[in-house]
């Protein structure tokens, strides 16, 4: 059995996983992503404590993680830009040190984006694809490459994070420290954000999230379609860029704002088309992520199962996990 955690600005979530990439078990905290990062840590002890109590706890293997970026694969730790409580924070030792955790387990981290990109590429929409960017578009934006038939995670684990490619050289501060980064644009908190900036508001006694800038755009409201198109073009042009830097033959699309659907796909392929203009970018097949939520999971265990290999190898782990 594999264990996975992926931790997110918004939610923690762990499972157990089999062999065929199902997930057996899960558990689910939200991230108290403004606190401390002993909250934080308790969060994810918690999530952790709810696996440990199932019986196929006794059978686990591995344990991946999959973080919100920066990670550093090779020192274990994470500084999630949205979390802003863990900087360098040793997540690796921490979890390796919770008394459920076998002492014969080295828990494997890797970026949230690169785990989706792994989950995709072993049984979702990137399964036969030699060259594809897998994104996560959710609180944050990530991604994950595969190249040449293999999951690319970098030297420290952060290669593929689109998020903040710069698509405005003049955009507003990103938390990460750079401007106009895609993240800016195109996360679920930026979608929401600029629908209110617009004028939008979400019905009485309902949060102002991208969910109801979504059934808002679904409805016909321009604001929540503008908003929405922001996102679209943000996406599109570093979706061009990547392409034209590595060439890719797939884009899958993943995380909670993915589950917009066309609200969102409609206007990034449209922008698409006026990004993507080089032959060997033009044309490009966008797609919905196949493993929908569950990918980050499912590419957290794939990258504990791969890095527990290396490990019994004798083979360093470093930029290796994910492979």
């Amino acid at each position: 059995m594999y264990g996975a955690l992926d931790i997110g600005g918004t939610k923690i979530a762990g499972a157990l996983i089999d062999a065929e990439g199902r997930v057996v078990v899960r558990a689910q905290r939200p991230t108290p992503a403004r606190e401390p990062s002993e909250a934080l840590m308790a969060a994810v002890a918690a999530v952790v404590d709810e696996l440990a109590a199932h019986p196929e706890w006794v059978s686990l293997s591995c344990l991946g993680i999959g973080s919100a970026g920066p990670v550093d694969t090779f020192a274990g730790t994470v500084s999630p830009v949205n979390i802003p409580a863990w900087r360098s924070f040793p997540l690796v030792e921490r979890v390796r040190s919770h008394p459920a955790v076998p002492e014969v387990i080295e828990p494997v981290l890797v970026g949230d984006a690169v785990a989706m990109a792994a989950a995709e590429h072993w049984i979702g929409a990137a399964k036969d694809a030699a060259n594809a960017l897998c994104m996560v578009v959710s609180t944050g934006v990530g991604g994950g490459l595969i190249l040449g038939g293999s999951v690319h995670a970098g030297t420290t684990g952060n290669a593929g994070h689109i998020g903040h490619i710069t698509v405005d050289q003049n955009g507003p501060l990103c938390p990460c420290g750079a401007r106009g980064c895609v993240e800016r644009y195109a996360s679920g908190t930026a979608i929401a954000a600029h629908a209110l900036e617009l004028g939008w508001a979400p019905p009485a006694g309902l949060p102002a999230t991208a969910r109801e800038v979504e059934a808002a755009a679904r409805a016909g409201d321009p604001r929540a379609v503008a908003a929405f198109d922001r996102a679209g073009r943000a996406l599109a042009a570093a979706i061009a860029a990547t392409a034209a830097l590595v060439e890719l033959d797939l884009v899958v699309v993943g995380g909670g704002v993915s589950q917009a659907g066309e609200v969102l796909f409609g206007p990034l392929r449209h922008h698409l088309t006026s990004y993507a203009v080089l032959d060997f970018t033009r044309a490009l097949s966008v797609v919905p992520a196949g493993l929908a939520l569950d990918a980050g999971l499912i590419g957290a265990a794939a990258a504990g199962v791969a890095g527990s290999e290396l490990s019994r190898a004798g083979v360093g782990t470093r930029g290796q996990a994910a492979h």
